[in-house]
C-alpha cells in the first residue's frame, strides 16, 4: 500500500496544484458550451420530453469526465518519459497492477472533480432530477477508468507531445463529440444511428443520462455490459504493456 499511495499522492497532487488549468478550464469550457447550445436551441429543441438545456447537462458532465482522466494519465506518462522522471517510477519494486491503480485512480479523481464542478455550475440552468442515482455513480467511475487506462496506454505509444495531441485530435475528440452529447442517436439518419452503435462512448453518455431522466436510447443494462467489456479490453492491455514495459524501459 506504501507505493501505491506514494504514487497516487504524487499524481493526485500533479494536478491538484494547478487546479486552475485542471479542473477550472474545463467548468469554464463546459460552461460556454452549456450557454451557447441553450441559449440557440433550448425554446425550439425537446429530447425524450426533456428541455434541451437539461439534456445538455449530463452529457456535457460525462463528456469531460472522461476527456480529463484521459488527459491526466497520458500527459503524466509522456512528460514523464520525456523529462526522463519515468525512471523514478519504474526502479522500485513495485507491482505493475499497483503502478496501473494508482494511475487510473488518480486520473479518474481528476475526472469526478471536474464532472462535479461542471454539475454544480451548469445546475442553475437546467431542471434536473436524479431518478437512478447508482446508474449515475457506475457509468462515471467505469466511464472515468476506462479513459483513464486509455489514457496510460497513449502515454505509454506516444514518444512526443504531438503523437499524443495526435493520438486526443484523431481518436479521443471524435468519440466523445458523435457519441450523442448533443443529440439523440435517434434524431440521425438510419446509417449514423447504426454506426453511432459501434462508438463506446454513446453508451457511456446514454447510461449515465439514463440516471438523471429514466429515459435512453439504449437499455441501460446494454450500455454498462458493452462499458465494462470495453474497460476490462484496455485494463488487460494496458497490464500487459506495464508488465512487459514497452516503450518505458530503455
Amino acid at each position: 500500500m506504501t507505493g501505491f499511495l506514494t504514487l497516487f499522492g504524487k499524481e493526485f497532487l500533479r494536478f491538484w496544484k494547478v487546479s486552475f488549468q485542471t479542473i477550472a478550464a474545463p467548468v469554464l469550457t463546459a460552461l460556454l458550451y452549456l450557454l451557447i447550445f441553450g441559449h440557440v436551441l433550448d425554446d425550439h429543441v425537446q429530447v425524450h420530453g426533456v428541455r434541451y438545456t437539461s439534456f445538455l447537462v449530463p452529457g456535457l458532465v460525462m463528456m469531460q469526465i472522461l476527456q480529463n482522466a484521459f488527459a491526466n494519465s497520458s500527459s503524466s506518462l509522456i512528460q514523464a518519459k520525456i523529462t526522463g522522471s519515468i525512471v523514478f517510477v519504474l526502479l522500485p519494486p513495485i507491482p505493475y497492477s499497483v503502478f496501473f491503480a494508482a494511475y487510473v485512480l488518480a486520473a479518474l479523481a481528476r475526472g469526478l472533480l471536474v464532472g462535479l464542478g461542471v454539475l454544480a455550475a451548469t445546475v442553475w440552468f437546467a431542471d434536473l432530477r436524479v431518478v437512478a442515482p447508482l446508474w449515475v455513480l457506475v457509468f462515471a467511475l467505469f466511464g472515468g477508468a476506462l479513459f483513464a487506462a486509455l489514457g496510460m496506454i497513449a502515454g505509454i505509444w506516444s514518444e512526443k507531445f504531438d503523437h499524443l495531441a495526435g493520438f486526443q485530435n484523431f481518436l479521443i475528440m471524435p468519440l466523445t463529440m458523435l457519441s450523442g452529447v448533443f443529440y439523440s442517436i435517434y434524431t440521425l439518419p438510419a446509417f449514423w444511428q447504426d454506426l453511432s452503435h459501434y462508438n463506446p462512448v454513446f453508451y457511456m453518455i446514454d447510461g449515465f443520462r439514463y440516471g438523471f431522466f429514466g429515459v435512453s436510447d439504449v437499455a441501460p443494462e446494454v450500455s454498462l455490459t458493452v462499458v465494462f467489456a470495453c474497460f476490462a479490453a484496455v485494463s488487460v492491455l494496458t497490464l500487459s504493456l506495464l508488465k512487459r514495459g514497452w516503450k518505458l524501459r530503455g
